[in-house]
């Protein structure tokens, strides 16, 4: 059983950056994935162009940066999936893996992230990325002067269409029910804005496009009357799902499934980080997520020299 400093599970941009900053401290550091080759989602945007200093880069090109950079420190990756997380009678964390492997590690920094719940129609998939997105904070601008639907009836959708209203001709909000779930101010807000409209109990049945999105099938929930919406982009704001079901009953969790942890990373399980969009927070970007990373590892390496005096 092989015994190391740190184990970071997750290797999108928080894990990376983790990654980085526990290879300065010098901790003995390894960063496990268990979709091959994986950066975390960043690698399914085609255009970033929201990080400092890198405008327009691809979301690929950004995420092998970042795991250059954890190399270039002696940062060993591995392709496995953590099944199970126990404590030591000497406090470290026993990890098991999908593949039977075992580490022993004094700290754990958690950065499984958290996936975008999806429609499920047809479309979807192969249109992510060309048309289909999960954040207008990420993509919205580029949909300048063009069409753009919002799925969703919470504050997230309301606020994607209020900041999608000052880039695009038109914002349509697409929503199930007839009682949009948002903050009073912001449902105000947006029936005040003239190029956001509102078409209530309606589902998307179907995207539709070749190489980018073309239009969308509608299809009223109440009359089952189905129809066409044309649009260049469509922002799916449904809620997202944290991948934190390895850690319920290691690490408290809050009644959405986040992981509760502040600034600093620090959960309620001594040795144990979380960063990225896993954790409780109010902002889920890049930039966010190499911060947490950053502050986990810190913590981490703070946490090791505690112990060992």
């Amino acid at each position: 059983m092989r015994f190391i400093d740190t184990l970071i599970i997750g290797s999108g941009p928080a894990g990376m950056s983790a990654a980085i900053y526990a290879g300065r401290a010098m901790l003995s550091t390894i960063v496990c994935e268990r979709d091959y080759l994986s950066t975390g989602q960043i690698i399914e945007s085609d255009c970033i162009d929201n990080y400092p200093g890198l405008p327009k880069v691809e979301g690929y090109e950004l995420g092998e940066k970042f795991k250059e950079h954890a190399l270039s420190y002696g940062t060993e990756f591995i392709e496995d999936e953590a099944v199970k997380i126990e404590r030591s009678n000497s406090g470290e964390y026993i990890v098991k893996f999908k593949s039977n492997r075992t580490l022993t590690a004094k700290t754990i920094i958690y950065a499984a992230g958290a996936s975008h719940r999806k429609l499920g129609v047809e479309g979807e998939f192969s249109l992510r990325g060309a048309g289909v997105s999960y954040c207008a904070v990420c993509d919205g601008a580029f949909y300048k002067d063009k069409v753009a639907a919002v799925v969703g009836g919470g504050d997230t959708a309301l606020g994607d269409a209020m900041l999608l209203s000052n880039i695009c001709r038109e914002v349509y909000i697409i929503y199930r029910g007839n009682d949009l779930r948002a903050a009073k101010t912001l449902q105000s807000n947006v029936r005040e804005t003239g190029n956001i409209k509102i078409i209530y109990n309606t589902i998307v049945t179907s995207i539709n496009g070749e190489k980018k999105l073309e239009s969308l099938s509608l299809k009223n929930t109440s009359t089952d009357e189905c129809g066409i919406l044309i649009a260049d982009g469509l922002f799916i704001a449904i809620g997202s799902v944290p991948n934190s079901a390895l850690v319920r009953g290691v690490v408290d969790i809050d009644e959405n499934g986040y992981v509760i942890a502040d600034e600093t990373g620090t959960t309620s399980a001594p040795g144990i980080f979380a960063a990225g969009d896993v954790r409780t927070k109010a902002l889920r970007q890049i930039v966010t997520a190499v911060s947490d990373g950053a502050n986990a590892a810190i913590s981490a390496e703070k946490y090791i020299n505690t112990v060992n005096r």
